[in-house]
């Protein structure tokens, strides 16, 4: 029972430590943030499995971790202001041209992740291009371009 208490804890944490660090997070990894995802999952599978090493406690993480998440995703299906809150919501970056930089700053977006993928979505050039930049639940950038 304590190894299902400590799959659940650890899923938790790590979830709210995922979204607090921001979504650009997942969609652009340096090697500085392998490295971090690395460290992170030696530390995560110490707290795991603490002193039972064993196959059968592995296999019994494995589930809970895995029964964690379907749960989680029927609790979003039920409640969509959870859902809000473990995936969050897109955040429009640039509006009609106009750059948001409060909104930058909280997504820890630069205007130059966004001019990268004005260029490889649509070929524009230039901010006066993009009508909209937003930053997706899953971390990417959509771009639409402004009418010519």
């Amino acid at each position: 029972m304590e190894s299902v208490l400590r799959g659940v804890a650890v899923y938790v944490i790590l979830l709210v430590i995922v979204r607090l660090s921001g979504r650009r997070t997942l969609a652009q990894m340096t090697a500085f943030d392998f490295v971090l995802l690395l460290i992170i999952a030696e530390t995560t599978q110490q707290a795991l499995l603490g002193d039972d090493f064993s196959i059968a406690n592995a296999v019994l993480l494995i589930v809970t971790l895995f029964l964690t998440d379907i749960m989680l995703s029927y609790v979003k299906e039920w409640m969509p202001s959870a859902s809000r809150w473990i995936d969050g919501t897109p955040t429009v970056l640039i509006s009609l041209g106009k750059l948001d930089q409060r909104a930058m700053q909280r997504a820890r977006v630069a205007l130059e992740d966004i001019l990268d993928a004005a260029r490889e979505q649509h070929g524009l050039e230039r901010l006066d291009q993009i009508k909209f930049a937003v930053l997706e639940v899953g971390g990417h950038l959509s771009i639409i371009p402004a009418e010519k």
